[in-house]
């Protein structure tokens, strides 16, 4: 591994560089172990550049990234991910931008070189790990949404996911053409059936992103879906996973969904968003709504989930179901009512 400040080894010079963009807001608590991880790569550390975006943080966020070298910290006036994500990449200067969350942590040191290795195929235009690590010392929230591949149980039904779920045993449900190149596999994305890939450790040509609509904000899904419209279809799903602390018990899990579903309704009545959920089948929506309120066919899912894997965590499957359900239902409902509005941002704890 190349020590900080070291130069690149024999081999390395066709490395590409990487920017790493990350928004942050009170995300002190995991901070750290964060980015140790990403300086700790094995890849020569003159071209891997971290620039975070802060929209506000009152915990010492900004200070505790400048102490551990970041390269830029950058305001975030409009505070969420997405409008981070959409200011650090004006600050990127690497052709590579990797969008690593505070909440991801990489697995290990030859993450990136994994991560990188597909780019060398001039069709591909992204690259993201094809699975959720878990981890036994997380929580169960945490634990059975790395089991699931995904944070939102519809998904699941839908087909939609794009990290490998325990209960399919695939990486995605939809059928898209698939090479197995080695270490990772090149898909070719459909427009009309898109798996949710863009953030936890996505990586993309920083000239396709910025041919994208991203001011002010960059909603990951529906870049994908511009340049998949445009002809860049080519994924790299590398076979590795990363971790995604994704949350620390249900409040928190609750009020993700409600900051997703309320800011997605809101953004969309607004013509800012494009990824076409409403071009999966009906069917497969009402099989989640009565699965859903049944009870027994998400429990038998569960069940089948914790025998697969052996974690009790698997179990928590009918709840994230029901709170989904609850927090979506309770969200169209304000829409069509014309109380459809972003949270409001002055009451975060946190991204």
């Amino acid at each position: 591994m190349n020590p900080p400040g070291a130069q690149p080894e024999n081999g390395d010079e066709a490395l590409p560089g990487v920017s790493v963009v990350m928004p942050v807001y009170n995300s002190a608590w995991v901070l750290e172990d964060c980015l140790r991880r990403i300086r700790s790569q094995d890849y020569p550390s003159d071209r891997i550049e971290i620039v975070l975006a802060d929209g506000g943080s009152t915990d010492g966020t900004r200070e505790l990234a400048l102490s551990l070298g970041v390269d830029a910290v950058v305001p975030n006036p409009l505070r969420t991910g997405e409008a981070g994500k959409a200011v650090g990449i004006l600050q990127a200067h690497h052709g590579i931008v990797a969008l690593i969350d505070s909440d991801n942590l990489l697995p290990d040191t030859g993450w990136l070189r994994r991560m990188v290795e597909p780019f060398s195929d001039p069709e591909v235009f992204a690259s993201e790990p094809w699975e959720y690590t878990r981890r036994p010392e997380d929580g169960v929230i945490t634990r059975y949404c790395a089991l699931m591949g995904m944070n939102d149980p519809l998904c699941y039904f839908l087909g939609n996911y794009d990290r490998r779920c325990v209960l399919s045993g695939e990486w995605t449900g939809l059928d898209l053409e698939q090479e197995d190149r080695g270490g990772w596999i090149k898909v070719r994305l459909r427009a009309e059936a898109l798996p949710t890939v863009g953030a936890n450790g996505f990586l993309i040509r920083r000239a396709d992103l910025l041919d994208t609509a991203t001011q002010p904000y960059l909603f990951d899904i529906d870049c994908v879906y511009d340049l998949v419209r445009s002809g860049r279809d080519r994924l790299a799903k590398v076979k590795q996973g990363i971790i995604h602390l994704y949350c620390r018990d249900l409040p928190d899990f609750a009020r993700k969904q409600r900051r997703r579903v309320r800011d997605y309704l809101y953004y969309r009545a607004n013509a800012q968003r494009r990824y076409p959920w409403a071009s999966f089948p009906k069917a497969r929506l009402v099989w989640f709504v009565v699965a859903t309120v049944l009870v027994v066919p998400t429990l038998v899912q569960g069940i089948r989930g914790w025998r697969k894997s052996g974690d009790r965590a698997m179990l928590f499957h009918p709840v994230a179901c029901l709170s989904t359900l609850a927090v979506y239902a309770s969200g169209v409902l304000r829409a069509r009512l014309g109380r459809s509005a972003i949270l409001d941002r002055e009451r975060w704890g946190r991204l």
